[in-house]
């Protein structure tokens, strides 16, 4: 359901919200009780928006409300309130490709840039469960079925071109989300920048080379114009394991506000860059040597799984009978055809990892340099030991992002990266 029944956009705190809600007949109701018994509780810890958790005598949900800027920052870094109907669009879309692996939608009002969700629980954000070593046995299935089907079903390989430009269109007004990401990933860490930070002074140094690298230069740039020059598919645009919740048995991807159509290896390897820092981070928060030893073996396990079992289902989609205009069937008749077909499919998905490798290079550094970090890093409480973590993961990520070649299998990844497990960087200070 949605509407603008509230006119011009205000801010909502809770006495508002609480007025809002009451006036939403199926939402009271799922609540349940007397609007003033609800209880209200603001736990947004993004970047951009305002967060409630809502409940009644009968139920809960969760209240999303788009900031005129960036929450992060403050009223000096003006934000379009679109976003928020970008994110409405995008998880619609995504609950019929990929249904049950994202929030159902409530209501949704474009004026007050607010959209109403079902309330995950006993989900909780997977970032935080990763910090604490918890291993979760259904997220390989979840996270790879969600990006197979939303990626492969928004692309050329399933849709006509004129499907496909229509997609394009609905999201092109976005543009204002991709310059953050433009900005904060794929060109702050790399020269100075005022909102830049990372773990100082023992990180100096490396910041002073990531300015001074000028292969480094060259291999970010081409994947700045790659996203910002390929619409493949409809990406979430922020598939980090902040923007994923989970219990061991369930996976909900929240957050696509930065949607839009883009190169398919931004998404995945969205998803393989958490997952490598999460393994580099994992030795900071040890008590006890070797403690986590079997959460760091699962984690690369899964990064492992999370690229082949997702190449396996976008190829068996592929394979079903794709009608879209790319590849036309009519092309690869008979025997030969299908063989050749085969062979360039194979060849599509080398591409895409190639891709992929460079984009979880690219969301790893700007994790470590850039505006944004992770907790994975951040809760670290002794700085030197979460330089040296951090330092490992930029060492594997400069390999990735220059020396693409040298990864040609998802295993030469986490060969690299158990390798960096006990190399001691030189740090500044």
């Amino acid at each position: 359901m949605s509407g603008d029944r509230a006119g011009d956009y205000r801010i909502l705190h809770e006495a508002d919200l609480r007025d809002y809600l009451a006036g939403l007949p199926d939402i009271a109701a799922l609540l349940g009780g007397e609007p003033k018994s609800w209880a209200i509780t603001e736990v947004g810890d993004g970047n951009l928006n305002l967060v409630f958790i809502v409940k009644g005598n009968r139920g809960g949900i969760a209240v999303k409300q788009a900031l005129p800027y960036v929450r992060l920052v403050g009223e000096s870094w003006p934000l379009p309130l679109s976003r928020a109907h970008y994110e409405y669009l995008a998880l619609s879309k995504q609950a019929k490709l990929a249904p049950g692996l994202v929030p159902a939608l409530l209501h949704h009002n474009a004026a007050l840039a607010l959209t109403v969700m079902e309330l995950l629980e006993p989900h909780i954000i997977m970032r935080k469960g990763l910090v604490a070593a918890t291993q979760y046995p259904g997220f390989v299935d979840d996270i790879t079925t969600f990006m197979a089907q939303t990626l492969f079903f928004t692309s050329d390989l399933a849709l006509s071109a004129a499907e496909k430009k229509e997609g394009i269109a609905a999201f092109a007004g976005n543009h204002a989300l991709c310059k953050i990401t433009e900005d904060l990933i794929f060109t702050d860490p790399y020269r100075v920048a005022e909102q830049n930070r990372w773990t100082a002074p023992y990180l100096d140094g490396l910041a002073a080379e990531l300015r001074d690298d000028m292969d480094l230069h060259v291999a970010i740039s081409r994947l700045k114009l790659k996203f910002m020059a390929s619409p493949e598919a409809l990406l979430h645009g922020d598939l980090h394991t902040g923007s994923i919740m989970v219990t061991e048995s369930q996976t909900r991807v929240i957050d696509p506000e930065f949607a839009f159509y883009g190169p398919m290896g931004f998404d995945v390897g969205a998803v393989l860059a958490n997952l490598l820092m999460a393994y580099f981070a994992s030795a900071g928060h040890e008590r006890i040597a070797g403690e986590r030893a079997a959460f760091e073996g699962w984690v690369l396990e899964t990064v492992e799984k999370v690229w082949n079992e997702f190449a396996r289902k976008f190829l068996d989609l592929w394979r079903a009978g794709a009608e879209g205009d790319a590849y036309p069937v009519s092309l690869f008749a008979g025997e030969k055809g299908a063989a050749r077909l085969e062979a360039e499919r194979r060849a599509y998905m080398q591409r895409l990892f190639a891709d992929t490798v460079g984009f979880t290079a690219a969301k790893t550094i700007r994790r470590i340099f850039g505006l944004a970090h992770n907790i994975d890093f951040e809760l670290i409480e002794d700085p030197r030991r979460r330089a040296i973590s951090e330092a490992r993961a930029v060492r594997l990520a400069r390999a990735m992002m220059v020396e693409t070649a040298a990864f040609p299998t998802i295993a030469d990844v986490t060969g690299a990266a158990r390798k960096l497990g006990d190399w001691m960087p030189e740090l500044s200070g």
